[in-house]
């Protein structure tokens, strides 16, 4: 609905026995609110570069149950949209000791579903999953796991080459790649507006992690190859971007509720109590910068528990050690926060990372 205060989303993120957290983008300041099983929570907007995000934390649920939910902004209901040929969008909690079920995938580019964009990127396979699913024809999984690149910021479609050019003139540096956060809106706005998909998202929960491609290919491949995109005139745009879009449209759903109530921004986002919008651009470009300069300073890695399964996400992107003489997918600190991960008791362990962590050392020097 183009006329919808909605933009983007909903998303269903963490969820667990009780609780959710829906994400969602507004094309303004306001109010959203969820209402499911006879109750509704709500959660004022933020803004970051001129877009507003909320992120809705639904709590006290029944464990096991499946519970429709509708989203309303300012009191308008903007999820589902009428005449939806989708089924309700729904959050269905963890019932203990049921089998965890997941499925997943990584690279999704944003181009056309017609036959010439299938024919050159082939079938999105996760729109074919949730045609399949909206029939009827496959059982929902626990959880959408999606291990990397996104978005391409690197290697552009041309409708987002379209954008870009009405922004700016394209033939200069960086040309057909992302510049700064307004491009990386439009472009996870391309990934993630597709109808089928966009329902998807809203059902299932989901979890997500960054490759290259979300920042530029062989991102932090060597310290040689940082030095040379540090010598760039753009590349300092490209990773405080990056990584504070990032940080809102994929990682803040990645945490649970406790987690999410240790992280320095989503405190100041839920101790705000102006009466405007809070508006975090200028503390999450600050937060990206010191991001890439001390990689230790903050965790993009986190885990899920599933009764006895463990999910640990690795990030071997930004907690890279690039010395030369260590080099490392994992640094010290990095590898110590995983190796206490790695135990507890639990009869299954499942490592999400977008590359081997157990790099065999011929690969390593060649």
């Amino acid at each position: 609905m183009a006329s919808s205060p909605l933009l983007l989303g909903p998303m269903l993120r963490y969820v667990d026995e009780t609780s959710a957290s829906i994400w969602v983008e507004t094309r303004a300041d306001c109010r959203v609110t969820v209402e499911a099983a006879g109750r509704s929570w709500h959660a004022r907007s933020f803004a970051v570069h001129g877009h507003h995000y909320a992120l809705v934390e639904v709590d006290g649920l029944e464990p096991g149950a499946v519970h429709p939910y509708v989203m309303l902004a300012d009191g308008r209901q903007v999820w589902p949209e009428e005449e939806s040929p989708y089924p309700p969008p729904v959050i269905a909690t963890r019932k203990p000791g049921r089998p965890v079920r997941m499925a997943f995938g990584s690279c999704r580019t944003s181009v056309s579903h017609d036959r010439r964009g299938n024919r050159r990127h082939g079938v999105d396979s996760l729109r074919a999953f949730a045609l399949a699913l909206a029939e009827g024809r496959v059982d929902p999984p626990d959880l959408l796991l999606f291990l990397g690149d996104q978005v391409y910021a690197d290697s552009t479609s041309k409708e987002m080459q379209e954008f870009i050019r009405s922004r700016r003139d394209i033939r200069e540096e960086p040309g057909k790649e992302l510049k700064d956060y307004e491009e990386y809106g439009h472009l996870y706005e391309l990934a993630w507006s597709d109808a089928a998909n966009r329902w998807l998202l809203s059902t299932l929960p989901s979890a997500m992690i960054f490759d290259d491609h979300d920042i530029r290919d062989d991102w932090n491949a060597s310290l040689d190859w940082k030095r040379r995109m540090e010598a760039t005139s753009w590349w300092h745009g490209r990773i405080v971007a990056g990584l504070a879009s990032y940080w809102v449209y994929q990682h803040l759903g990645n945490l649970s509720p406790r987690a999410r109530a240790d992280d320095e921004i989503w405190r100041r986002i839920m101790g705000h109590d102006g009466a405007g919008e809070l508006d975090l651009t200028d503390v999450l470009d600050e937060f990206a910068e010191r991001c890439d300069a001390d990689p230790d300073g903050y965790r993009w890695s986190y885990r899920r528990d599933f009764d006895d399964v463990r999910l640990i996400v690795v990030d071997s992107r930004v907690a890279r050690d690039l010395t030369p003489s260590d080099r490392g997918l994992l640094d010290d600190q990095e590898l110590a926060w995983f190796d206490q991960q790695m135990r507890g008791g639990f009869r299954h362990v499942i490592v999400a990372t977008s590359l081997p962590f157990l790099l065999p050392l011929g690969l390593h020097h060649v």
